[in-house]
């Protein structure tokens, strides 16, 4: 895949991530000369259309979402038939993996991030999208230490129903109770994930936990998380409030909106008294280890009362044959059918899960098929053989961008539920081959239907794009390539572009508050305006990023009209107050007031006097300032 170009525009240059339905991909912007991320369907489920609309839905969803604590959506569209999404690059590392390598996050850091989460789920919310998946896996912490929230890949707007049956997607660990259970969501499942999350940065450690899904989800349902600060006591008793309201069972005893829970967190942090209360919570016996937390899952949605204790019990990889009975004394279905009804579903923030061995109604015993492309056929042979799977029929094929001798199709497909000892059948690269040469058609002016049925009959595949055209109506192919009379290899790609009617004059203005102002550039120029651009301090917005703008965001204009934005240049500096010969507690009171941070050294001097400061003059505010206090002076 690496050198592969999306849109003719997106140049691939390493692979970032893999999941069971999509890979990322890092790549370079060839029109605009920037570093941005592709998110690309795994082929198996392009011709999905269930697949293809959830994943044309993250892209619609979330490219509706302008917030600087939101993954920024570019583009997204469809090349030889592989959908794609160009998202921001995010620099930086996931909550679940600092977590992860550093333990337990300063409480207040907690405070802070999840402040800047439910700025951006207000934002969702408001557009009646609820993102059903808030994990920590899915909150990116950048250099710069704000947060940006990602992957919309099951959100869920209000006008849309994209569910199937009575399945849940989302991910054990952070699920709310009524999402466990099938129930409609609002947007307080998403603060009840955020509590979990919050919970989770400020002890080093999951609320809930067991041996599979189904017991944590159960968990979720009926059980109480152990207090905060009975696991880390230098949690604030206001922060735990905060966190234990988010996590309450029922909906209407949590936080109303994002906007309440973030002015809460915000109240904390200013120091404004107590910000939340939560239900009483009983202590419970710490959880044990478990199976790795963080898979975003389908299961079947769990009875409330139902207890996660039987799950032991049920989950049996080798069942007894049955004698005739009931072993659960004529009930039917019940926990049993939750735990065989258990289907993995991997979305792109999950990476590296295969072959997962589950129970198809506690008889049949199942697999899920893992990964073997771009693997030799001994190296697939070895793989399936690990998770109880055969080499099917093996065919060799011509193919233009995987290696010789390299696995390039499977059937069943990677994450598929397959008998065990099943086989997989698969499709090896024989190398590029040229092929026949055969005459390209005459596209133009053909509707994309009638395209892709010219390009079938001439024995090729059609890959579909959309652009502007003065020439050819809206819904019209308008430009093709190869052209018409030239000719290309049977079975080969031909690339068309459908017109979508002529390019608009008038452009509607988008809000750019917190985009990086070579982004911010770059997209107005994209569309035909001028840009002015002027700088002004900020203490809410980094340095570099958008404050403002002169017209404002959802105002249609000509093109060539010129826009000014102004671009922060961070916070201003501010005198530091001399505090020398003051008293500590005066002094340390001084400095705070002032917006800066205090540090104590001590050494001999008269007691309890500050000797000296190390940060004099003008600085910016929240600068760490270091006072020397007098211990006493040496006998």
């Amino acid at each position: 895949m690496n050198k592969r170009v999306f849109g003719d525009r997106y140049k691939v240059t390493e692979r970032i991530g893999m999941g069971g339905m999509a890979e990322v991909f890092k790549a370079n912007d060839t029109t605009l000369g920037r570093t941005v991320a592709v998110k690309v369907m795994l082929p198996q489920y392009a011709a999905d259309r269930t697949f293809a609309a959830r994943f044309r839905q993250e892209a619609q969803a979330a490219a509706n979402l302008t917030s600087p604590f939101i993954v920024n959506i570019y583009d997204w569209g469809r090349d030889d038939d592989m959908y794609y999404i160009v998202m921001e690059y995010v620099r930086g590392t996931d909550l679940k993996t600092a977590v992860q390598q550093r333990g337990s996050i300063h409480p207040r850091k907690v405070a802070e991030i999840g402040s800047q989460v439910c700025s951006a789920l207000s934002v969702a919310h408001s557009y009646g999208i609820i993102h059903r998946d808030i994990k920590s896996a899915n909150i990116m912490v950048q250099t710069d230490g704000n947060v940006k929230v990602m992957d919309f890949g099951i959100a869920q707007a209000g006008n849309m129903d994209m569910t199937t049956d009575s399945n849940v997607l989302g991910t054990a660990h952070y699920v709310s109770p009524e999402q466990a259970q099938g129930k409609p969501l609002a947007g307080t499942s998403d603060l009840y994930s955020l509590g979990v999350v919050m919970y989770e940065a400020c002890t080093g450690q999951l609320p809930f936990d067991g041996p599979d899904a189904v017991s944590v989800a159960m968990k979720q349902v009926n059980e109480d998380p152990i207090p905060p600060r009975a696991i880390n006591a230098n949690i604030d008793p206001v922060l735990e409030a905060i966190i234990l309201r988010a996590m309450s069972k029922s909906p209407w005893e949590r936080f109303s909106t994002a906007n309440e829970m973030k002015q809460a967190l915000d109240d904390y942090l200013a120091g404004r008294g107590a910000a939340a209360s939560a239900a009483a919570t009983t202590v419970i016996s710490a959880p044990g280890a478990a199976a790795a937390a963080g898979t975003t899952r389908v299961i079947d949605p769990v009875e409330a009362g139902a207890q996660s204790g039987a799950v032991k019990n049920s989950y049996e990889r080798n069942p007894r044959p049955s004698s005739g009975g009931d072993d659960d004394g004529g009930k039917k279905g019940g926990l049993g059918k939750v735990v065989a009804g258990l289907v993995a579903v991997l979305l792109i923030g999950v990476l590296g899960f295969a072959g997962v061995t589950l129970l198809n109604n506690g008889k049949t015993e199942k697999v899920i098929v893992p990964d073997v492309t771009n693997h030799t056929l001994q190296e697939a042979t070895e793989i399936l053989e690990e998770f109880g799977l055969n080499v099917g029929v093996v065919k060799y094929e011509a193919n233009e961008t995987v290696e010789k001798d390299l696995v390039f199709y499977q059937d069943p497909a990677f994450n598929d539920s397959i008998a065990k000892d099943g086989k997989v059948n698969l499709v090896i690269s024989s190398g590029k081959g040229e092929g026949e040469q055969v005459p390209v058609p005459n596209l133009l002016g053909l509707t994309d239907i009638q395209a892709q049925k010219a390009l079938l009959e001439a024995g090729f595949t059609a890959s579909s794009n959309e652009e502007f055209s003065d020439d050819y109506d809206e819904g019209k192919v308008c430009r093709q390539e190869p052209a018409n009379g030239e000719t290309a290899a049977k079975g080969s790609a031909i690339r068309y572009w459908v017109s979508k009617g002529k390019a608009n004059t008038n452009v509607v203005i988008s809000n750019y508050f917190g985009w990086k102002e070579s982004d911010a550039l770059a997209d107005l120029q994209k569309q035909g305006l001028k840009v002015n651009t002027e700088t002004g301090y900020s203490n809410d917005v980094a340095t570099g990023e958008v404050m403002g703008q002169s017209i404002s965001a959802g105002t249609s204009v000509a093109a060539g009209t010129t826009i000014t934005l102004k671009i922060s240049l961070g916070a201003e500096d501010v005198a530091v107050p001399n505090v020398v010969g003051m008293g500590q507690s005066k002094a340390s009171a001084t400095l705070k007031n002032a917006g800066f941070t205090v540090k104590v050294r001590y050494d001999v001097g008269p007691k309890g006097k500050v000797l000296d400061q190390d940060v004099t003059g003008t600085a910016k505010p929240g600068t760490a300032v270091t006072i020397t206090v007098g211990e006493g002076e040496d006998e």
